[in-house]
């Protein structure tokens, strides 16, 4: 018998098989994932380089917190299903891309997270990096470590799968470098399609028009199911049929335009009285997309309408919080679509145009709420005095008035995230992008990196407080090392403001506890040096000026605008009574 000695085991005159590393970034193009976020380590490279002699992209952040929140921008501006993958070296570079992974979790929104896993043969004995791979289990959608070599391209291709099916979320394969770097043939793997996500009942759709059609004042509260479903177009459909205003929680904001006469505004810890009244009052409330969790609704304190119809992916959702008349687990855009079909083939709207119009009640109400807004924004920042410095209400305005409709605006976490949900018009679903109730600072700019990543020929502007650029301030040198054309406009008051608040306010701190004016931090001086154009405005009239000369500005920029940190918080000023 011939013994075979080539050192793959097969013929000596064949073509060696890909290396695993080469076959599983095949198996991601073939899938549409053609950009990854991380930092190379040694136990990445043969990802790396896999990737870079297949023209996909891997950009190179500086620290492995951002990867995954880069990950989730790209995903967050991009049609639903479009997703980038995350590469990490085991141990402290997966456990630093634990907190985006939680956010992706959270928001349910896909990504494939690859962690290069400590070698087979070292496992168990405290090899460099090495934590046990369950540690990951509470954070992603599902978690799979690869251990024979011929399963790392069956894994890969089923963490897609896994990570685009309703409700979505990011997936996490850990592979072990000695796998990566095999030459081991990979199994033919079938295509196999996301389960499509379930189909409303007739009945179902039947008892919703009776409810919703039948209202005198019906309203619809939109969550980050209808930004995650595509369905923003069936949801401005419903409610122009209703003549329903639409309230969103902070992950749908956006799903039906800010500008249209049914908007009301954002749900979130900054909602005015007038917004929660506009809840409570009306007859029927249609929860599509959302959880109703304890973040939107200030810990189920928000009154809704006695009457709610509540559509959820999550059966577990419905009647926690808040009991509900008809619960439905369907997919939030055929629920829509069907409950539209009905409205109009019932005769229950008035043609093309709907039952809305901007004079039509549903509307008044709806606009009777955004008067109320304005004059609460309005009333903040005459409050100021005339040598403080700006407010956040002001600077956003400016921003909004200057900034393009179509271009893509990421928010981070923070004080003046509340002033940024309540008080900035996002534009469409795709346009505006902020973490939901994970609520973790930092994520602004690299959310922004991975929306220009995913369309570079759109503007994309990063809103972000001086606390939480700092916690992501190292990625303003992959802006310029990667050459990403974002624009950051960092609002700094040199405190952390909204905590300092709280602690005046409720423990008797001194003002300014938490803050730093002492050591105050140069934001431009920071830019500067890592190699992006930076401008210091402090009068408002500047403000949309220099953000169109960034914007112009062919690379990264920044603009720091200094703010009053003693501003009121948004959760204090828009809940106090009139």
């Amino acid at each position: 018998m011939d013994i075979d000695e080539s050192p793959t085991g097969t013929d000596p005159g064949a073509t060696d098989p890909p290396t695993v590393a080469e076959a599983v970034v095949d198996c991601m193009l073939d899938r549409g994932i053609d950009v990854a976020f991380g930092i190379p380590g040694k136990q990445t490279l043969p990802l790396n380089r896999a990737l870079g002699e297949r023209d996909a992209r891997f950009v190179v952040a500086r620290h492995e917190t951002a990867v995954t929140h880069q990950a989730w921008g790209y995903a967050e501006a991009s049609d639903p299903g479009k997703m980038a993958a995350s590469i990490v070296v085991p141990g402290p570079g997966d456990m630093n891309a634990m907190n985006g992974l939680k956010n992706a979790l959270n928001d349910c929104v896909p990504l494939l997270h690859l962690a290069v896993e400590t070698e087979r043969e070292v496992r168990g004995g405290d090899g460099i990096h090495e934590t046990p791979p369950e540690t990951y289990d509470t954070v992603v959608k599902e978690n799979v470590l690869v251990d024979s070599p011929a399963g790392a391209v069956p894994a890969v291709a089923e963490a897609i799968r896994v990570a685009r099916e309703h409700p979505q979320g990011p997936v996490r394969v850990g592979i072990p470098k000695d796998v990566l770097a095999s030459r081991t043939s990979q199994p033919a793997v079938g295509e196999r399609e996301p389960a499509a996500p379930p189909t409303p009942p007739t009945d179902a759709v039947d008892s919703a028009v009776d409810l919703l059609a039948g209202a005198d004042a019906p309203v619809i509260l939109a969550g980050g199911g209808v930004r995650r479903a595509g369905a923003a177009d069936s949801l401005r459909a419903v409610a122009e049929r209703l003549d329903a205003p639409v309230v969103t929680t902070y992950k749908g904001k956006g799903t039906l335009p800010e500008t249209h006469p049914l908007s009301a505004g954002v749900l979130c810890g900054g909602s005015s009285v007038e917004l929660r009244g506009l809840l409570a009052d009306a007859d029927v409330g249609l929860v599509v997309g959302s959880d109703l969790d304890a973040v939107a609704t200030a810990t189920w304190s928000v009154s809704l309408p006695e009457r709610l119809v509540h559509v959820t992916l999550d059966g577990d959702d419905v009647g926690f919080g808040y009991e509900t008349d008809l619960g439905v687990v369907a997919d939030a855009d055929r629920f829509l679509r069907a409950l539209g079909d009905r409205l109009g083939r019932d005769g229950r709207s008035d043609g093309a145009t709907g039952g809305s119009t901007p004079e039509s009640p549903g509307a008044a109400r709806a606009a009777s709420v955004r008067s109320a807004d304005r004059e609460r924004f309005a009333a903040v920042a005459e409050e100021r005095a005339a040598d403080a410095p700006l407010r956040s209400v002001e600077v956003l305005r400016e921003v909004r008035e200057a900034l393009p409709a179509e271009a893509v605006v990421t928010a981070d976490a923070g004080g003046f995230r509340l002033w940024t949900l309540v008080s900035f018009p996002a534009a469409g679903p795709s346009r505006y992008v902020n973490p939901g109730s994970w609520a973790t600072m930092g994520t602004g700019l690299p959310s922004a990196i991975g929306a220009k990543v995913a369309d570079p020929d759109r503007d994309v502007v990063a809103l972000t407080g001086d606390g939480g650029l700092m916690m992501c301030v190292h990625e303003l040198h992959t802006l310029a090392a990667e050459g990403i054309d974002v624009t950051v406009v960092a609002l700094n008051n040199d405190d952390y403001a909204i905590i300092s608040e709280e602690a005046a306010r409720s423990y008797g701190l001194p003002a300014g506890a938490y803050g730093w004016a002492d050591a105050g931090i140069d934001l431009v001086a920071v830019a500067e040096g890592m190699g992006v154009r930076a401008d210091r405005v402090a009068e408002r009239e500047a403000i949309g000026e220099a953000l169109a000369s960034a914007l112009a500005h062919d690379g990264p920029a920044l603009i720091e605008v200094a703010t009053d940190p003693d501003e009121p918080q948004a959760s204090e000023w828009m809940t106090r009574e009139r």
